[in-house]
């Protein structure tokens, strides 16, 4: 009977050391446990900052003298039936991304784009391209920061298939940029290059 109670005793103590061990975790992360209820700006802002790390890697991986690269026929094995005529260059993907990040956030909220949303289609220089990027990422960070529990599943109007919320349409600016950096990587092994969030 002393010896179950020992072991009792002991098998408490392991659990309350591996509590307080995985409480201290939490606190250096600062990761909420799963009861912990999140503002929906929190929540969706965490998934953006998740792509932008890896979008603005690749981009500022990629050589400039290769911003103009999109794949071609030449690219594949000759006989291989391939169609390319359309198919956007890396920078424009970039840029494509940025100037949708400047719609769907502004179309969420409202907010007017402090950039000439139609020279960013235009650009072609990395440096530009970048700034571009990165400053649209700030943008949608603004308009992600106005969502709250009240306002989060309000109906948005835009001319894309489907019903839209501000909180819907906050997470499809951030698939639609997955979508986009998943041609990308495709576009930096093509030249060689190991996509940073890869590494």
């Amino acid at each position: 009977m002393r010896v179950l109670k020992m072991v009792g005793g002991l098998a408490l103590s392991l659990c309350t050391v591996a509590g307080m061990a995985q409480a201290h975790i939490n606190l250096i992360h600062d990761e909420p446990t799963i009861e912990t209820k999140l503002k929906p700006s929190e929540a969706v802002d965490s998934q953006l900052s998740l792509i932008e790390k890896e979008m603005m890697s690749a981009v500022k991986a990629m050589p400039a003298d290769k911003f103009d690269f999109a794949p071609s026929a030449a690219t594949f094995a000759a006989g291989q039936k391939t169609e390319f005529t359309k198919v956007r260059t890396f920078g424009q993907q970039a840029a494509h991304v940025a100037q949708a990040n400047y719609f769907f956030y502004s179309t969420m909220t409202g907010m007017k784009p402090d950039v000439d949303m139609g020279a960013i289609g235009k650009m072609t220089k990395k440096d530009d391209i970048v700034a571009a990027l990165a400053g649209s990422f700030a943008f949608a960070h603004k308009a992600i920061a106005t969502l709250t529990e009240k306002n989060a599943f309000d109906a948005v109007k835009i001319d894309e298939p489907g019903v839209y919320t501000k909180a819907t349409l906050a997470l499809f600016g951030v698939g639609h940029a997955y979508d986009h950096y998943g041609q990308m990587v495709v576009y930096l092994r093509m030249n060689g290059i190991v996509p940073p969030a890869s590494m």
